[in-house]
């Protein structure tokens, strides 16, 4: 784990980071695309996740937890960073109900859902560890969920772009959908977690927690860690959500989606206009 913080420090943001969170945040309140990147692109990751940080500043909601994205080795900066964090908010974060969720996607920018498996943190993360191994993350009380992210943007090119865009922009997340708790999740072989995903009732992606390098461990490790050194430790009763299980699969509104976690259940949601909401 490097030392990338991503503090807010004492000195007032850039015109130029201020500018690119607001512009993130605009749209998403509008429900509405942009033509490209609102700025420069920062240039690593520390920066961009000061553009985060400005922009939940700004958001009028409360965080409730964390999406963790993969970065590919060719795509990884001088953090050495694997992974990334973007907030999951409260008013994007849904129950399952049975019936299918309605989820919202930005029309003309990106829209995908990903199979989850999601944490809940049972017990605060201590303030002063800054760095957790996979088996000290496993130790930490926490409860295992099946869950859905909605990964969009109001940027089409958000993960083309790469890392630096996509935590920019609350790491392509746009709400998360919990189902049914996994009991007992420590002691399973992750091997037997397996799921698979349908858009419009065609299979476009299976897999499991084994498709997340290093399982489900390494991805909580990493949240932990990466949230303690931005000044953000992790508290009770948020949630993880560890990396798409199945792949990330594209949906537009007028779609639908279900997740099948095989012996756990399945969840089922359909895509909506992201205008369509009231505004945030």
């Amino acid at each position: 784990m490097s030392t990338l913080t991503g503090h807010q420090d004492d000195t007032a943001p850039s015109p130029q980071l201020s500018g690119i969170a607001d512009r993130f945040v605009a749209a998403r309140r509008a429900g509405a695309a942009l033509e490209g990147f609102p700025g420069t692109v920062p240039d690593d990751l520390v920066t961009a996740y000061r553009v985060q940080d400005l922009a939940i500043a700004q958001w009028p909601d409360r965080v409730v937890g964390w999406k963790v994205g993969y970065i590919a080795p060719e795509r990884r900066d001088a953090s050495g960073d694997e992974r990334l964090l973007g907030p999951i908010f409260a008013r994007h974060f849904w129950n399952a109900t049975g019936g299918s969720m309605p989820i919202p996607v930005f029309v003309g920018g990106f829209g995908a859902v990903e199979a989850e498996y999601v944490l809940r943190l049972e017990a605060d993360a201590p303030d002063d560890k800054l760095d957790w191994t996979p088996d000290e993350s496993a130790a930490l009380p926490s409860t295992l969920f099946i869950g859905v992210e909605v990964a969009s943007s109001p940027l089409a090119t958000i993960n083309q772009l790469g890392p630096r865009v996509v935590v920019s922009d609350f790491g392509n997340n746009n709400g998360l959908l919990l189902g049914a708790e996994i009991a007992d999740w420590t002691s399973l072989d992750e091997a037997q977690l397996l799921a698979e995903t349908f858009i419009d009732g065609a299979s476009v992606g299976s897999g499991g927690a084994e498709r997340l390098p290093g399982g489900l461990r390494t991805a909580f490790a990493f949240a932990l860690s990466r949230s303690a050194r931005r000044g953000r430790p992790l508290k009770a009763g948020e949630y993880i959500a560890t990396g798409n299980a199945t792949g990330i699969h594209d949906i537009a509104a007028g779609q639908s989606a279900r997740v099948v976690f095989h012996g756990h259940g399945t969840l089922d949601c359909h895509a909506v206009p992201a205008s369509q909401e009231m505004p945030a």
